[in-house]
């Protein structure tokens, strides 16, 4: 295992932070919500499959020193998603070969620029700390909006894949 003590960003609104305990119940309304679900599971997770995804979270960031955070407000506090690196080893063709980026917003924050903040913040943190020389990220060519986030941020897309017997577009981007 990895010693490491936690990175924790903030960007003008929103604070990165390590998920605690007390975020399951904020996180299983995330992952419950058909808008969140739509272009990722396709169904609402259930308690035991969130709080899964916090125990995979918290063993990304020992295991290989990178991760996802929690991304709360800071005005008010409330915990608006979650956004990082992971190595999920998909099975999928070509493998990805590179830690891949992900990120959900709560309906609540969709559309003020949040998932764009984040990303552009947690971008600079992985070009300066992971030893990659890309990252990736996957998206479902119908979620309009996470193309334009990625794009945003540097993000080009490299080709389709199939994943779990559905099309997903492949994005890449290069460390400078």
């Amino acid at each position: 295992m990895r010693s490491f003590e936690f990175p924790s960003l903030e960007t003008a609104r929103l604070r990165l932070r390590q998920h605690r305990q007390d975020d399951f119940a904020a996180c299983c309304q995330l992952w419950s919500d058909p808008l969140v679900t739509k272009y990722t599971t396709g169904r609402a997770l259930t308690g035991e499959e969130v709080w899964a995804r916090l125990l995979r979270f918290a063993g990304h960031w020992a295991m290989l020193g990178y991760g996802y955070w929690a991304m709360e407000e800071k005005a008010s506090g409330d915990f608006v998603g979650e956004i990082g690196f992971a190595e999920y080893r998909r099975e999928i063709v070509p493998p990805l070969y590179a830690p891949e980026s992900g990120w959900i917003v709560s309906p609540s924050a969709h559309g003020k620029g949040i998932a764009t903040e984040a990303l552009t913040t947690i971008i600079e943190w992985g070009d300066a700390h992971l030893s990659a020389d890309r990252t990736v990220c996957i998206i479902t060519p119908e979620n309009k909006a996470s193309i334009r986030v990625a794009e945003k941020c540097g993000y080009h897309e490299a080709r389709t894949l199939t994943y779990q017997n559905s099309p997903v577009l492949l994005f890449d981007r290069l460390r400078p």
